[in-house]
């Protein structure tokens, strides 16, 4: 059976670590034919847009990967872009199943044509948006979601056998703004590469990476990372909380890039000793860093990190939001309330003071964290077969 994956709604980038990637891997793993089907834009190694041009080849997974090109000169950030030949890409490859990332294009009217022709075919379609990311004007929510992309959905509702949310804040917004048949919605989270988790913990990982950055192993190491930008200025916050932490052996790795109107705050932030600001890394090497890692902290807004750093097994403290608590485990991790330097240093030294409570959520995380996140299940859970 052949599965084509349609990935339409922003950049998808070879080697990256984002459902629209391991979602195909995995389907090809449990024994699936895979294609996908997405468009020319893509991120290149500094995390700036850029244009693969492409136009069909193999990936890194040996998945056929068809790389179409827009119309009109609609661009990445273009609310309404538009794509050439979709109607022919999909008829020609054929598929038993369609997987689609988001309804947030246009050119669903071409996908909704090809399954009112082919109606054998079974379609499952994933939601990312939500009022965190989406509808956060008046425009955003009131033009372009309750009336644009809600038609597009129901455009293809029809056909469509389960719409997923990635957070249960997703799977609210897939009910509240698009109104979809609450018996099609379902979570279905994002989670770890299960083959990425496992080389993490091999042989001398957490050692190499400890020592590359002068980590000592009896050292406590917090880990975080992600984007630092105007609406992610919280890791600024965790910076600041770790440097008046008063235990030499605490210390924090920040990965990730930063806007340059906020690079002379995180440079007067570096302290080698305690604190080490270290780029942008390849997204697969995140499990190395959480492997490596003692608590993982994420202070901001919700990342696909957070799924990454659970189902690796690293106990974690995340800033609390409505609709992404699924995170927790079953103890594996505690959550802040407020932006403040205060609370954030108070939940890293209950830790570091109150050994017991650490090791409860290390052995919760450690146990639960890959069970409830692996990448492998999360596939066959996404195309209805049980686990």
């Amino acid at each position: 059976m052949k599965i084509t994956h349609i990935c339409l709604c922003g950049p998808v980038t070879d080697n990256w670590t984002y459902q629209d990637n391991l979602l195909p891997k995995y389907h090809k793993k449990i024994g699936y034919d895979i294609s996908v089907i997405t468009s020319q834009y893509i991120y290149d190694n500094k995390g700036n847009l850029d244009i693969d041009k492409r136009t069909t080849y193999y990936n890194e997974y040996d998945i056929k990967t068809i790389r179409i090109k827009s119309r009109y000169n609609t661009t990445v950030q273009s609310k309404f872009k538009r794509y050439k030949n979709l109607y022919n890409t999909i008829d020609m490859e054929n598929p038993d199943i369609l997987f689609i990332h988001g309804v947030q294009f246009l050119d669903i009217t071409a996908v909704a044509k090809f399954l009112k022709r082919n109606k054998r075919v079974k379609v499952y379609v994933d939601n990312h948006a939500d009022f965190s990311n989406s509808a956060t004007n008046w425009f955003s929510k009131n033009i372009l979601h309750k009336i644009i992309w809600k038609k597009c959905a129901h455009l293809i509702e029809p056909y469509t056998s389960k719409f997923y949310g990635v957070l249960p804040a997703r799977v609210d917004f897939l009910k509240k703004v698009y109104e979809l048949p609450e018996d099609k919605i379902e979570l279905l989270v994002m989670g770890a590469d299960d083959e990425k988790v496992i080389d993490a913990k091999k042989g001398n990982v957490k050692k190499e990476i400890r020592e590359k950055y002068n980590i000592n192993p009896n050292d406590f190491l917090i880990i975080t990372g992600g984007k630092i930008d105007k609406a992610k200025r919280q890791t600024l916050l965790l910076m600041q909380a770790v440097k008046q932490i008063d235990k030499e052996n605490v210390k924090l790795i920040v990965f990730g890039s930063v806007i340059n109107d906020l690079k002379d705050e995180v440079k007067s932030l570096v302290d080698n000793d305690k604190i080490q600001f270290i780029g942008w890394i390849p997204s697969d090497e995140c499990y190395k860093y959480f492997s490596a890692a003692d608590l993982a902290v994420f202070p901001g807004r919700h990342s696909v990190l957070w799924e990454q750093a659970v189902g690796t097994g690293l106990p974690c403290v995340f800033k609390y939001w409505e609709g992404t608590t699924h995170v927790d485990v079953g103890g594996n991790c505690k959550f802040l309330f407020k932006d403040s330097i205060e609370e954030i240093q108070s939940s890293i030294e209950n830790l570091l003071f109150n050994t017991s409570e650490y090791f409860e959520m290390k052995e919760v995380a450690g146990k639960k964290g890959m069970e409830e996140f692996s990448y492998l299940d999360i596939a066959k859970r996404s195309i209805s077969i049980k686990t």
